[in-house]
C-alpha cells in the first residue's frame, strides 16, 4: 500500500518536470521565431533597397548620356525616350516611397541593424535626388536641341526651296509658241507669288534664330552663320527673277499673232470635218436632233466670225501697220484663213438643206408612229381594265349582288364591238407602218401580234367569267333558302318571346308586396318599365309563374335549332339576312333575360308570401302604396323626384308643412335621409315601399316588444296564446301564418297543452332569421 502511494508521488513528479520543461522549450521556440520573422524582415528590407540602388544605377547611366541628337529626327526621338523615362521615375515613385517607408519603420522599431538602415536610407535618398536632378537637366538640353534642331530644318527647307528656284529661274527657255510662253508667265507669276510667302518664311526662320540666340542657347554661332547665308540666298533669287520676267514679256508679244492664227486654223479644220459626215438621221428623233445641232453650228459660226475672224483681222493689221519684220508671212496666212472660212460657210448651207428634206419624209412616219401608240395604249389600258374585272373574284353576299355581275357582264359583252372596231384599225395603221419598212416604233413597246394575242386570250377570260357567274348564282339561290328558313323560326320564336314576357310583366302580379322589383325590359318592349300586378292570391300566382316558366324551358329547343341554321349560315359565310332583324345571339340573350325574368318573379313571390305572413301590412295598404307611387311617376321611370315624392306623401295623409321654396324643411329632409341618403335627386320604387312598410310597422322595435304584444293578447299573462285568441285579435291570413309557424307549447314537464302556442320561440326565431 505505502509502495503503491510512492509510485504515484513519484510520477506525477515527473509528470510536472516534463510539463515544465515543455513550457521552457516552448517560450524559447516562440522567442526564437520572433527574432527569425525580424531578421527575415531586415534582410527583406536590404534585398529591396539594392534592387532599388540597382535600378536608380541603370537610370543615371541614360540620363548622364551626352547624345543630344545631330538631327531633327534624331533629336525627336531621344526627346519621346526622355519623356518615357520621366513616366517610368514617376511611376516609380510608390516603390522608392515604399521602401523608404519600410526603413524607417524598421529604424523605429529599434530592430538589430538600425544604424545600417539608417546609412543605407540616407544613400538611398541622395542617390534618388541625383538621377531626378540628372533627368531635368538632360530634359532642358534636349528642348534647347531639338528648338536648335527645328530652326536648321526650317533654314535647309528655305535654303532648298530657293536653290530650286535658282535653277528654274536660270533656265534660257522662254517658250517657242504662245501657249509655251503663257505658260512660262504664269508660272513665273505663281512663282512670284510663291517667293512672297517664302520670303515671309525667311523673315520668321531668321526672327526664330535671333530668339534662340536671346535665350543664349548653346548653338549660337551656328544660328548666326546659317540665317546669313539664308538672307544671302533671298537676295541672289530676287536679281535672277526680274531678269527673266523682262525676257517672257518680250518673246510673248512676238508669239501672239502666230497662236491666234494657229487658233482660227484649228477651229476651222475642226468644223470642216464635222460637215463631211453623210448622216441625215435613221427617223425623225434623229433628224430634229441634227437639226438642232446644225443650227447650233451655224450660232458657232456667226460667234466665231464675231469674235475669232474679227480678232485676228484686227491683230493682222495692228502687226502691219507697226511693220512687223514678217509682215508679209503674216498677210500670207491671213488670206489663207479667209479662204477657208468662207468654204465653210458654203458647206453648213448645203447640210441644213438636205436635213429639211429628210425631216419631212420621216415626220409621216412619225404620225403613224404616235397614232398606234396612242391606240395601243388606250386599247392596252381597256383590256387591263377589262381583265382586272373579269378576273375579280366572285363572291357575293346576295342574289341582288350576282344579278347585278351577271348584268354587268352582258353590258360588257355589248360593248365589245367597239373594242373590236379600235382593234381592226390598230391592224390597217401597222399594215402602213411596215409599208416604209422602219424600224420599230419608237414609242410604244406594243405589237401587232402580242395585241392579236391580248385578243384572243380575252375571249378566253369572258368564257370562264361566265362559267363563275353562273356557279355563284346557284350558291346565292342557296344562301337565301337558308336566310328564308333562319327567318321563319327565329321571327315565331321572338314573337313568343315578347308575348311570355308580356304575359309575366302585364298578366301575373301580387297584392301584397314586402320588396317590389322593378324589371327593365328590353329594346323589344321599347324601353318601358313595367310593375306585374293583377287580382289573385300570391299562392296562386306562383303556381301560374311556375308553369309559364316550365314552358320557358322547353322553348330551349327550338332555340337550339335557331343557333344550328345560324352556324350553318355562318359557314357559308352569310353576313346579313334582309327577312329578319333577329340573331342568334340576340334571341338566346332574350330567351336568358326571360328565364332568368320567370326564376326572380317565382323568388320575389316566395318573399312577399312570407313578408305577407311576417310583417301585418294588409294587401290593400300594399296597394294602395303602389298605385299612388305609379300615379305621381307620370314619365313611368321607376322613379320619383322629391317633389313628386312629397306629393305622394301628403296624398297618403302625412301631414307634411307648406313651405317656400329654397327655405329649409327639416321634417322632409329627415325623411330623404332615410329614402334618399346619397341625395342623387330621386327615390325609387324599393325605396319608396321600404319607407312605407317601416312607417306601417315602425312600433315593432324588437322581439321583447313582440313578446309583449303577443302577452298581452294571452288571458292572465300566460307565456303562450291559444288559437281561439290568435283568431279573435288577428286577420285570418295573420293567425293562419302564426299558427303554421309556431310550435306547441310544453308545460315545464314537457307534456302539450292543448290548442297553446309557444309565441316566444317563435318571435326570437324570427329576429334571429
Amino acid at each position: 500500500m505505502a509502495s503503491n502511494a510512492f509510485d504515484t508521488s513519484q510520477v506525477k513528479d515527473k509528470r510536472d518536470a516534463v510539463n515544465g520543461r515543455f513550457v521552457k522549450i516552448k517560450s524559447m521556440a516562440g522567442g526564437r521565431r520572433a527574432k527569425l520573422n525580424e531578421s527575415h524582415r531586415l534582410h527583406q528590407f536590404f534585398r529591396d533597397l539594392d534592387d532599388e540602388e540597382s535600378w536608380i544605377k541603370e537610370k543615371k547611366l541614360l540620363v548622364s548620356s551626352e547624345d543630344y541628337g545631330r538631327d531633327l529626327t534624331g533629336v525627336q526621338n531621344l526627346r519621346k525616350k526622355h519623356k518615357r523615362l520621366e513616366a517610368e521615375l514617376g511611376a516609380h515613385e510608390p516603390a522608392i516611397q515604399s521602401v523608404l517607408e519600410t526603413g524607417k519603420k524598421l529604424s523605429d522599431d529599434n530592430t538589430i541593424g538600425q544604424e545600417e538602415i539608417q546609412q543605407r536610407l540616407a544613400q538611398f535618398v541622395e542617390h534618388w535626388k541625383e538621377l531626378k536632378d540628372l533627368a531635368a537637366a538632360r530634359g532642358q538640353r534636349l528642348e534647347e536641341s531639338l528648338e536648335y534642331q527645328q530652326f536648321v530644318a526650317n533654314v535647309e527647307e528655305e535654303e532648298a526651296w530657293i536653290n530650286e528656284k535658282l535653277n528654274l529661274v536660270g533656265s534660257e527657255d522662254y517658250g517657242d509658241t504662245l501657249a509655251a510662253v503663257q505658260g512660262l508667265l504664269k508660272k513665273h507669276e505663281a512663282f512670284e507669288t510663291d517667293f512672297t510667302v517664302h520670303r515671309d518664311r525667311v523673315n520668321d526662320v531668321c526672327s526664330n534664330g535671333d530668339e534662340l540666340i536671346k535665350k543664349e542657347n548653346h548653338n549660337v554661332e551656328n544660328i548666326m552663320a546659317k540665317m546669313k547665308a539664308l538672307r544671302g540666298k533671298v537676295t541672289e533669287l530676287e536679281r535672277a527673277a526680274a531678269q527673266r520676267k523682262s525676257k517672257l514679256d518680250e518673246n510673248s508679244a512676238f508669239l501672239q499673232f502666230n497662236w491666234k492664227a494657229d487658233v482660227v486654223e484649228s477651229w476651222i479644220g475642226e468644223k470642216e470635218n464635222s460637215l463631211k459626215t453623210d448622216d441625215y438621221g435613221r427617223d425623225l428623233s434623229s433628224v430634229q436632233t441634227l437639226l438642232t445641232k446644225q443650227e447650233t453650228f451655224d450660232a458657232g459660226l456667226q460667234a466665231f466670225q464675231q469674235e475669232g475672224i474679227t480678232n485676228i483681222t484686227a491683230l493682222k493689221d495692228q502687226l502691219l501697220a507697226a511693220k512687223h519684220v514678217q509682215s508679209k508671212a503674216i498677210e500670207a496666212r491671213h488670206a489663207t484663213l479667209m479662204k477657208r472660212w468662207n468654204q465653210l460657210l458654203s458647206n453648213s448651207a448645203a447640210r441644213k438643206k438636205k436635213l429639211l428634206e429628210a425631216q419631212e419624209h420621216f415626220r409621216k412616219v412619225e404620225d403613224l408612229f404616235l397614232t398606234f401608240a396612242k391606240k395601243a395604249s388606250a386599247f392596252n389600258s381597256w383590256f387591263e381594265n377589262a381583265e382586272e374585272d373579269l378576273t375579280d373574284p366572285v363572291r357575293c353576299n346576295s342574289l341582288e349582288e350576282i344579278r347585278a355581275l351577271r348584268d354587268a357582264h352582258d353590258a360588257f359583252r355589248s360593248s365589245l364591238s367597239s373594242a373590236e372596231a379600235d382593234f381592226n384599225q390598230l391592224a390597217e395603221l401597222d399594215r402602213q407602218i411596215k409599208s416604209y419598212q422602219v424600224a420599230s416604233n419608237p414609242y410604244t413597246w406594243f405589237t401587232m401580234e402580242a395585241l392579236e394575242e391580248t385578243w384572243r386570250n380575252l375571249q378566253k377570260i369572258i368564257k370562264e367569267r361566265e362559267l363563275e357567274l353562273q356557279k355563284e348564282q346557284r350558291r346565292q339561290e342557296e344562301n337565301d333558302k337558308l336566310r328564308q328558313e333562319f327567318a321563319q323560326h327565329a321571327n315565331a320564336f321572338h314573337q313568343w318571346l315578347q308575348e311570355t314576357r308580356t304575359y309575366l310583366l302585364d298578366g301575373i302580379a301580387y297584392r301584397r308586396v314586402i320588396r317590389v322589383y322593378q324589371y327593365e325590359v328590353d329594346d323589344d318592349l321599347s324601353g318601358r318599365s313595367c310593375m306585374v300586378e293583377e287580382s289573385g292570391t300570391l299562392e296562386s300566382q306562383l303556381e301560374a309563374t311556375k308553369r309559364k316558366h316550365q314552358e320557358i324551358r322547353a322553348m330551349r329547343s327550338q332555340l337550339k335549332k335557331i343557333e344550328d341554321l345560324g352556324a350553318a349560315m355562318e359557314e357559308a359565310l352569310i353576313l346579313d339576312n334582309k327577312y329578319t332583324e333577329h340573331s342568334t345571339v340576340g334571341l338566346a340573350q332574350q330567351w336568358d333575360q326571360l328565364d332568368q325574368l320567370g326564376m326572380r318573379m317565382q323568388h320575389n313571390l316566395e318573399q312577399q308570401i312570407q313578408a305577407r305572413n311576417t310583417t301585418g301590412v294588409t294587401e290593400e295598404a300594399l296597394k294602395e302604396f303602389s298605385m299612388m307611387f305609379k300615379h305621381f311617376d307620370k314619365e313611368k321611370s321607376g322613379r320619383l323626384n322629391h317633389q313628386e315624392f312629397k306629393s305622394c306623401l301628403r296624398s297618403l295623409g302625412y301631414d307634411l308643412p307648406m313651405v317656400e321654396e329654397g327655405e329649409p324643411d327639416p321634417e322632409f329632409e329627415s325623411i330623404l335621409d332615410i329614402v334618399d341618403p346619397n341625395r342623387d335627386g330621386n327615390v325609387s320604387l324599393q325605396e319608396y315601399m321600404a319607407f312605407m312598410i317601416s312607417r306601417e310597422t315602425e312600433n315593432v322595435k324588437s322581439s321583447e316588444e313582440i313578446e309583449s304584444a303577443f302577452r298581452a293578447l294571452s288571458a292572465e299573462n300566460k307565456p303562450y296564446v291559444t288559437k281561439e285568441e290568435l283568431y279573435q285579435n288577428l286577420s285570418k291570413e295573420q293567425a293562419d301564418y302564426c299558427i303554421s309557424h309556431m310550435k306547441p307549447y310544453l308545460d315545464s314537464k314537457g307534456r302539450e297543452i292543448p290548442s297553446a302556442f309557444d309565441f316566444v320561440e317563435f318571435t326570437r326565431s324570427l329576429f334571429v332569421n
